[in-house]
Order: structure tokens, then sequence, then C-alpha cells
């Protein structure tokens, strides 16, 4: 962290201590920094400002070896796919239980897809018959009906049954008419710190 830089905080539940971290900072050495978050009215707000991030902050729902996330169990990952793509640098924080040799190991829940609800039907068939596994509808909680994203979008949730060539089925997913984005972040990574339950920090750094 320096002084006068941008940078970019994801909406993860971990990143809550990394900003009461960031605001201790500030304040012991008189920085001067700029945060866009990826909650809907900040972001449109002051990304038309500062469309260059310096760093970027967020957590992930599992981080592979290769330092591939599945993110956006909290229904944000467009958003946050923005705003680490638009870093020159994204750091990861996450607890030890998102730590996994490979995706899936951890994360049961499916690797998000975010679609333009009109088009649920036809992607959910796509991806089952492309990839195989199972793909779910996400619905909401506290009110009737599908989760309904900042982007007026729907969520799907793809249970793969095997480990992918994760880099060329992000793409292969993102050509499928209708899909708006996935919670694959594919070499994005630069480096993870991982809470480890004994209060220690695990890093985890990008291979060159």
């Amino acid at each position: 962290l320096q002084n006068n830089q941008v940078l970019g905080i994801g909406s993860g539940s971990t990143i809550v201590h990394a900003v009461h971290r960031l605001a201790e900072r500030v304040k012991q050495e008189n920085l001067t920094i700029v945060c866009i978050p990826t909650s809907f009215q900040d972001f449109h707000a002051k990304f038309l400002l500062f469309p260059q991030l310096d760093v970027a902050i967020d957590g992930a729902d599992e981080v592979d070896s290769d330092l591939n996330l599945i993110k956006g169990g909290g229904g944000c990952l467009t958003q946050e796919k923005i705003v680490a793509g638009y870093a020159k640098c994204f750091i990861v924080i996450a607890d030890y239980r998102k730590k996994s040799k490979s995706l899936g190991e951890q994360w049961k829940k499916g690797i998000p897809i975010e679609v333009i609800p009109m088009a649920y039907v036809p992607v959910t068939r796509a991806l089952t018959k492309n990839f195989g596994g199972a793909v779910e509808l996400r619905m909401a909680v506290s009110k009737a009906g599908p989760v309904v994203t900042d982007n007026g979008n729907f969520i799907l949730d793809w249970k793969f049954d095997k480990v992918h060539e994760w880099s060329e089925v992000n793409t292969a997913i993102k050509m499928i008419p209708g899909v708006v984005e996935t919670g694959l972040f594919i070499n994005m990574a630069e480096v993870v710190y991982f809470g480890m339950e004994d209060g220690s920090v695990s890093v985890r750094e990008k291979q060159p």
C-alpha cells in the first residue's frame, strides 16, 4: 500500500478484516487513497473517475494450487471480476478452508455463472450437454423466486463432476449466448494470503 493509490475492494466476508487494517494504516501513516468497492452505487460512480486501479483486494470461495479461483458465492461475481481485471495487481485474502489443490475439493456449491434471465434454461442445457455435472438456478432465501443480481440477471450454479482445463472451460462457457460472466477467475491473482487455523498466514504466489 502506497500513498495516492487507487484500490479496488471486493465484497467477500474476509475483506472486512483487510479494510480494518487498511483504515489503521491510512490513519497512522496519513495516507491518501481512493477505494472503489464492488457495491452497486459506489462502483459505478467511482469507476468512471478511476478506471485504472493500482491494487484490488478480495476474497475467494476456493483457490487451487495454480491460483485459479472460484468466486461469486455472494452473487457479485461480475463486478468483482471487473475490479480485479482492471487492477495492476490482484491480491486475495482467504481463510484456510478455501485452500485446495484442485477446484471442487473444498467448495461444493458449484461455479456461479451470471446469465440473462430469458436465457437461463438454454444455458442450463448447454452447460450440462457440453461439460456434464448438474446446474441449479440459485433461488432467493428472503423472497420468492430466483436471486437477482445488481445487474438484473440470474445466477446458475454449475456443480461440475470432474476436474477440467479451467482456462478453456471458462472461455467456452462465456461463448454460450446468454452468459454474462463466470465465477472462474483464471490467471488473475498475483498472490493469495490464507489465514490458518493456528493464527499464522500461509502465502501462495503466482508462478512465473
